[in-house]
């Protein structure tokens, strides 16, 4: 009996589903959560980054974009609006097509 209880607890651990974060795939969550996003503190500083999006946090997308359907399929919040401008992925507000974070780069993401 004293074995069965660790087993069990092993078990329901495995089939427990984890939530997905809205994170591009290989960036860690903790500097997904930084600004620029997904670029190591120490290039952030040197200014050793490409971030070339077209829009930051709180700008309106106002070009061209493209909406991105089932955003979970891509490891994003399916609750979230996405929007795909220029080869760069952004969550916005749906209804005032604010930028609410940047994701990363399309290439990266969608593929």
């Amino acid at each position: 009996m004293r074995f069965m209880i660790p087993a069990l607890m092993a078990a329901a651990a495995l089939i427990t589903p984890v939530p997905s974060s809205a994170a591009p795939k290989g960036c860690p969550p903790g500097l997904a959560k930084k600004s620029p996003s997904c670029v190591p503190p120490g290039q952030a500083k040197k200014g050793n980054y490409k971030n070339t999006a077209p829009y930051r946090r709180g700008d309106v997308i106002s070009g061209d974009y493209i909406v991105i359907r089932n955003p979970d399929r891509y490891g994003l919040d399916r609750s979230g609006t996405y929007y795909n401008s220029d080869g760069y992925v952004f969550r916005v507000d749906q209804e005032t097509r604010e930028v609410l974070d940047f994701i990363g780069a399309a290439a990266a993401l969608l593929n």
